[in-house]
Parts: C-alpha cells; sequence; structure tokens
C-alpha cells in the first residue's frame, strides 16, 4: 500500500489521505442485491469514522447499561409519521453537518486485475473440494468454483474484514507518514488509438495491437464471479453452438483471428460497430507528478506482473532521463481503472495461457508492450521538461446515442389515506424492552422509488441518537436499506398499482453507545414526468440499547 497523506499548510490538520492497495472490489458477490461501496467504500468509511473519534470529543451517553429514565423516554416518543421536507434538493439530507469535519479518507485501485479479496480461496460448492486449479471449475463446470472470503459465507462480513485490513494498514502508513513530498507538480495526458500501436520489442522487432476482442476464458468469468455454462478459464476453442451465435453478431475478420492468436475471438467487439462501437478504441493515458511521487493513471485493470514492469520501465525511463532530477527514492504507483475503461492487460506469457484475465485483454498479446512503450514516452517527456507534440485523436461523443432500456420512475403515490414516509411496520422491541449489540432493528415505511433523486452526498436511511433533547444522526455501516414494490395484502387486482416500501435494518455494532435511538427514512417523489420533486421523511419509535 502507498499512502499519500494531506496536510494543511496553514493551520498543520490533516484533511484527507489517499491510498493505493490492489484488490477487486468483490467482496460482495453477484448475489448480493445492494447497492454497496464493497470493501473499499468500508475502508473509507472506518477511516473517516477513525479519524473523527480521534480528532473531536463526541458527547455519549455514560455508563454501560440503560437506566429507567432512558427506558421512560424512549416509550413515549412514537413514529412521527410521513411529513414533507422543505428541502429543495439532495444536499439537505447531509449526515455529517459537521463543517469542521472535512477529512477525506480515500481508498483508490490499483494494478488488481490478478488480485482477490476472497483470501480463502476458490473450492467447490458441491463436495468442499479445491477447484481444478488450471481451469477454476469443478467437473469441468466454472459454476460451481467460488472464491471465498474471510468472512464466508457473510459475504458482507467478507467485506467488513477486508475493508477493515486495508483500514488499519491506512492508519499504520498515516501516523507514521514522515517523509514530505517537495518538488514539481507536473502531468501528461494523452488520447491513443490502442488498435493499431506498432510497438517496437527489444529484439528490434515490430509487433502491432489488434482491434478489441474478448476470448472463451471471458465467458468463464472467475472464481469472484463465475460466468457462462459451458466456459472454462485458459479455453482457447470455441465449441461449434457459441461460434455459431458468435457469427450471428460478428464473424471475425481472418486479420482479427491471426492478431489475437493464442485467443480465440469469442466476441469480435471491436469491429462491431452498431448501434455504436462495442469496445473503445481511443484511451486516455496520464502520468501525474508530485515531486518524488509518480502516478500513472491506466484504463484499465493490469494484473500485478503487468503493473510490475510498468512501474519499473517508467521509473528507468524517469532516472535515465532526469538529468539527476530523479532516483532510486522516487516512487511510482499505478492509479488503475482511471479516466476510462478497457477491460485488462497482462503480461505476454499471461496472454499465452488465456485465464480470464488474458481472455479480457482487449487489444491482444502486444498490449502491455503498447503501454509501456506509450507510458515511456510520456515520462521521458516529463524528464527532459518537454511538451508532448499532440494530445492525440478525441474519443468519440456517444452520450447522445445511448441506449437504455430501464424506463424512468413514474407516478408513485401511497395507498389511501397513507403518506410517504409513513410507518408500514414498527419496530419490533425485544422481550426485554431494549436491544443489545448484535441484535437487528427492522422498521418498513411506505416509501416511492428512490430513483427519483439518488440523494447524492445525503441517505435514505440514518440511525439517530437521541442527545440533550436533539436527535444527533449516524449513517452506520450496519445499516441497510431495502426498496421494493409489493401490493397491499388482501388486494390482487390487476389495475391496482404495487405500493413501494423501504425496510430499514440496523445491525447493533459493538462499539454503540447505550441510549436512546430512532430509525429515520429520507425519500423523494414526484406527480408527473414534468412536475419537481417534492421529498418526504418518517421516524421510527424510538428504542433503547443497552
Amino acid at each position: 500500500m502507498t499512502l499519500l497523506k494531506f496536510v494543511d499548510k496553514d493551520t498543520g490538520k490533516n484533511i484527507g489521505a489517499f491510498s493505493w492497495f490492489a484488490t477487486h472490489g468483490t467482496s460482495m458477490s453477484r448475489n448480493n442485491k445492494l447497492i454497496s461501496g464493497d470493501n473499499k467504500g468500508a475502508a473509507a468509511r472506518f477511516f473517516e469514522d477513525w479519524f473523527t473519534k480521534n480528532s473531536s470529543i463526541k458527547v455519549l451517553v455514560s455508563g454501560s447499561g440503560i437506566n429507567q429514565d432512558l427506558f421512560n423516554k424512549a416509550s413515549k416518543i412514537k413514529p412521527t409519521g410521513g411529513q414533507p421536507c422543505t428541502n429543495t434538493t439532495s444536499q439537505g439530507f447531509k449526515v455529517r453537518k459537521n463543517k469542521e469535519m472535512k477529512f477525506v479518507g480515500a481508498f483508490c485501485q490499483s494494478n488488481v486485475g490478478d488480485v482477490s479479496p476472497n483470501v480463502v480461496g476458490a473450492f467447490c460448492i458441491d463436495s468442499g473440494l479445491p477447484c481444478d486449479f488450471n481451469h477454476s471449475s469443478c467437473h469441468g463446470n466454472d459454476q460451481l468454483c467460488v472464491g471465498c472470503g474471510p468472512g464466508y459465507p457473510d459475504e458482507i462480513l467478507s467485506t467488513k474484514i477486508i475493508g477493515e485490513r486495508q483500514f488499519q494498514k491506512a492508519v499504520d502508513l498515516f501516523t507514521s507518514a514522515k517523509q514530505e513530498l517537495i518538488g514539481k507538480i507536473d502531468y501528461r495526458h494523452v488520447y491513443i488509438n490502442f488498435t493499431n500501436i506498432k510497438v517496437q520489442l527489444e529484439d528490434n522487432k515490430v509487433v502491432q495491437t489488434c482491434p478489441a476482442a474478448l476470448g472463451p476464458g471471458f465467458a468463464a468469468g472467475t472464481t469472484d464471479g463465475p460466468g457462462v455454462f459451458g466456459f472454462q478459464q485458459g479455453d482457447t476453442e470455441i465449441n461449434p453452438f457459441w461460434k455459431k451465435l458468435r457469427d450471428v453478431l460478428r464473424e471475425p475478420s481472418p486479420y482479427q483471428v491471426s492478431c489475437q492468436k493464442p485467443k480465440s475471438v469469442l466476441l469480435d467487439s471491436g469491429e462491431m460497430f452498431r448501434p455504436y462501437p462495442w469496445a473503445p478504441a481511443i484511451l486516455p493515458i496520464q502520468i501525474f507528478r508530485l515531486g518524488s511521487l509518480i502516478i500513472l493513471s491506466v484504463p484499465g485493470e493490469f494484473t500485478t506482473m503487468a503493473g510490475r514492469r510498468l512501474r519499473e520501465a517508467v521509473k528507468e525511463t524517469l532516472i535515465r532521463s532526469g538529468n539527476g532530477e530523479f532516483d532510486d527514492q522516487t516512487h511510482v504507483v499505478i492509479a488503475g481503472l482511471t479516466n476510462a475503461y478497457s477491460q485488462y492487460i497482462t503480461t505476454f506469457e499471461e496472454y499465452k495461457q488465456q485465464r480470464y484475465e488474458a481472455a479480457s485483454t482487449l487489444y491482444g498479446p502486444h498490449t502491455l508492450s503498447a503501454y509501456i512503450q506509450e507510458f515511456k514516452k510520456l515520462a521521458e517527456s516529463m524528464a527532459k521538461g518537454e511538451n508532448i507534440t499532440t494530445k492525440g485523436p478525441s474519443p468519440p461523443d456517444l452520450l447522445s446515442i445511448q441506449l437504455s432500456l430501464l424506463p424512468n420512475p413514474t407516478g408513485d403515490s401511497p395507498p389511501p389515506g397513507i403518506n410517504f414516509g409513513d410507518i408500514k411496520q414498527d419496530i419490533m422491541v425485544p422481550k426485554s424492552g431494549t436491544f443489545t449489540k448484535g441484535d437487528r432493528v427492522i422498521a418498513t415505511f411506505w416509501s416511492a422509488n428512490p430513483r427519483y433523486d439518488l440523494l447524492t452526498e445525503g441517505t435514505f436511511a440514518v440511525v439517530e441518537m437521541l442527545q440533550h433533547q436533539s436527535w444527533l444522526p449516524d449513517d452506520d455501516f450496519c445499516l441497510f436499506f431495502k426498496w421494493q414494490a409489493g401490493n397491499i395484502t388482501g388486494i390482487a387486482r390487476a389495475d391496482v398499482n404495487s405500493y413501494g416500501y423501504a425496510t430499514l435494518e440496523w445491525e447493533v455494532p459493538e462499539d454503540a453507545s447505550p441510549g436512546v435511538y430512532r430509525l429515520r427514512h429520507f425519500g423523494s417523489t414526484k406527480e408527473t414526468k414534468e412536475s419537481s420533486n417534492s421529498y418526504y421523511t418518517g421516524a421510527s419509535s424510538a428504542f433503547t440499547v443497552s
């Protein structure tokens, strides 16, 4: 992990940190139906919470139990019912309103191509035995081979554990960072057509990249997300059925077949242009300098070794061309999946094996060599202080012709006599009268489709704690927001619309302070397509945590 710490020059206060570490955001499997920041989002949340707790004093309820006064308070606080909000924008729903709290903990991606967070390993779900190592399959079936995270089978727990590991390492680096970055701030940025780059190899042989294409190993997927039945990683042959189906879409040209070898072309995306190109051709690459730190922005997922070779090539070029300005202390980091996306980038040796990452390397066996060649040009330009002669071809702007099969939400309304934000099912308090750590608190609200306003920088759900007669919000990591549409019980007529409702679930965390809490829901709706959004809120009954 590389961490860059930001300190305010005038006040000396810490204001943020960026860290780069390579691991896929696939702790949450494809079976998850909730939007999630995965392990990177969890790490960022934990880091920012840690900083807040260590840089400010929070007023909390003292003691380890709940007194009778708090019980009495909780019992008197009933659901508020749906109420309109005066907010005219999602910005009004910001949870973190402390103006002093401006710390940003960003967990950036790096050369992530072949790095899985499912560190327990890949096992056959029918037998529990390890998968076939060479093909990541079980009895020839790729769908039975699944990677297991450290919390398996609880993928939310796996997400939390992998996020915590990154967070803890970031804290170690953050608290021990002492190398101040001084020197120039500089950058180079160009666009390149990756489908026809001539690359000169070390033996002076000249090769060329190809139009984009995907191989059968791509369809096999990975242990983090198995693909289509009938494919395995490492496949270089396509069975007749899939070959016929491929040819219906586009039969690859003889040039493409030859250029992509040893990959067999399963999907000739680089030669498919209807209704618009199926794969990018023109990609951005960027080198950014902060003193002795060099950041390489790449539009794809480099494997571990591919990233290592790129970093080493750029560093060597900077040292050789920089007239002493760069040395062994120059630190090069890869910022992956940056500015655009073009699948994976493997080494030449990995490409020959045609596992998932190689089958997803779009521009042929010399893709990595092309990246290294073009990045060395940018590094040499930066080291010599020269401007690049051309920014390269502009990528096409396809925004106006993008197709979407997702209809806009329309005309939601709650059941008769009910307002959005009203409680559908209030909290069920346990027999003990109080919740304890590890319990799950659940409340359901009548709610409109969340897609009316995604409440960016805001929230749909919040846990509030009663302190000094005021409710203080906390968008807890253990809080889940689930929306769905369903008919009212007992009404099943075809002419009756489904009514939406939102379920808020809070798993009381280990560090929850004893006190009085409630769950609160925010949302928005609009009566017609042309009308403006209206916002609403509702809160559950109060409950105690001991």
